[in-house]
């Protein structure tokens, strides 16, 4: 039996026999659905209740030299299923390589209306020592650990602002609550140097420490039922090529990826506005929208490449509150910031070089609405068994609202009479 054909605890289990997990996590995922109201309570403000999404996994993604399972979460049962497929096309090939620069969060300090902007400059530029050991101070256990302020930056804006820019290197978590920590002490320290108020003091969700994956996959790899590996990559590098020339494409190519790298950072308890903020800034910085991922032929391989920043955690923020994100990050296996980098980065290519591939082959929309039918037979209110069977009528019909509300009429007039 394959994996999406089994059931969710028969698929625990296997993940449990495979040693991708412990049965304590099989436990926390067999029983996830509910918050406790206390908690639920406390993570939201004016909260009513909780709204559920599934939570699916891409299983195999290779990421350099081991392959691992990445848990999703997302309502689009077509986003899982390219990934997976995805997955499997990377690892036609020699693997996933990762490039991950060190791990840091940005902050900025910024004063509005001083007097002498080259005079306040200077100041600043000389008084670094002092804003190190304020930064040191405002946050002492994580300069234990081996993080806190690293680099100052001090530049006039504009011919108006004067801006201090912060480096922080955040250890495990993603670093916002760090970062503003460490701000608004040195922006008070420098208020009082400046003797003026800063404008803001807070992190920036802009992301310079970009990271990088590449994969080569052999073209034999690529065919489908009707067309050759070879076909198939001179189109998905045709259409690689259209993303960099054209800004309507670049936006659709980068929002596939993002299916595939939301859905795991939001099954991680990660902030997923954080990390599309950070990646469009990326996607954008030139003036105009280029790809995140490209692809080029060669003779015999289809090589892939990924850049983008990605600035999650795996302590801190909501992730210790939510038992569902802890499990998540046991079940990929992701110990480290950089081991769940690093598998987003594979997910993304995996997820995009499955979008292009049907784009050039058997087109989106076919595989695509069969896994809606699902949705659409549930949302017409078909229970049970009924769903399963309504959405294999309806994949070899018309998918449609009223064929689906037909044919379940006839199911349970023929199961009644």
């Amino acid at each position: 039996m394959k994996f999406y054909e089994m059931t969710a605890a028969q698929r625990l289990a296997q993940l449990v026999e495979e040693g991708a997990m412990t049965a304590e996590t099989a436990a926390i995922f067999a029983g996830s659905g509910a918050l406790s109201a206390d908690v639920a309570a406390s993570l939201s403000e004016n909260q009513l209740g909780q709204f559920s999404l599934p939570l699916g996994v891409a299983r195999q993604v290779p990421v350099a030299g081991r392959v691992v399972n990445v848990p999703m979460v997302t309502e689009e049962p077509s986003v899982v299923a390219a990934a997976s497929n995805g997955a499997r096309l990377l690892r036609a090939g020699a693997g996933v390589q990762i490039t991950l620069p060190p791990h840091t969060v940005r902050a900025e300090i910024v004063f509005d209306g001083l007097p002498d902007l080259p005079a306040a400059q200077a100041l600043v530029a000389a008084h670094e020592a002092l804003f190190k050991q304020v930064a040191d101070d405002a946050h002492p256990s994580a300069v234990q650990r081996g993080g806190g302020l690293k680099a100052q930056t001090v530049a006039v804006i504009a011919d108006r602002f004067l801006k201090i820019g912060l480096i922080i290197a955040p250890g495990q978590a993603m670093g916002a609550n760090l970062a503003n920590t460490i701000a608004e002490a040195v922006g008070q320290a420098a208020g009082k140097l400046l003797n003026s108020r800063p404008l803001t003091a807070i992190l920036t969700n802009r992301d310079e420490a970009i990271g990088r994956a590449t994969v080569a996959v052999p073209l034999g790899a690529l065919a489908t039922g009707t067309r050759t590996g070879a076909e198939v990559a001179t189109g998905i590098a045709a259409l690689s090529a259209l993303a960099e020339v054209d800004e309507d494409r670049a936006v659709t190519h980068n929002k596939g990826i993002l299916n595939g790298i939301e859905a795991a950072v939001l099954a991680t308890g990660n902030d997923t506005r954080a990390v599309a903020a950070a990646i469009y800034a990326h996607a954008g910085a030139t003036g105009r929208m280029s790809p995140l991922a490209t692809w080029r032929q060669t003779a015999t391989e289809l090589v892939g490449s990924i850049a983008l920043p990605l600035p999650v955690g795996i302590l801190g923020g909501a992730i210790r509150s939510l038992p569902v994100a802890q499990a998540s990050l046991a079940l990929g296996g992701f110990t480290t910031v950089a081991d769940l980098q690093g598998a987003l980065l594979a997910l993304g290519l995996a997820q995009n070089l499955a979008a292009l591939r049907a784009q050039v082959g058997p087109g989106l929309q076919a595989g695509h609405m069969k896994l809606q039918a699902r949705n659409l037979a549930i949302s017409i209110g078909a229970t049970g068994k009924e769903i399963g069977q309504l959405a294999a009528a309806l994949s070899s019909g018309v998918m449609s609202e009223a064929a689906a509300q037909t044919l379940l009429d006839q199911m349970r007039k023929e199961q009644h009479s």
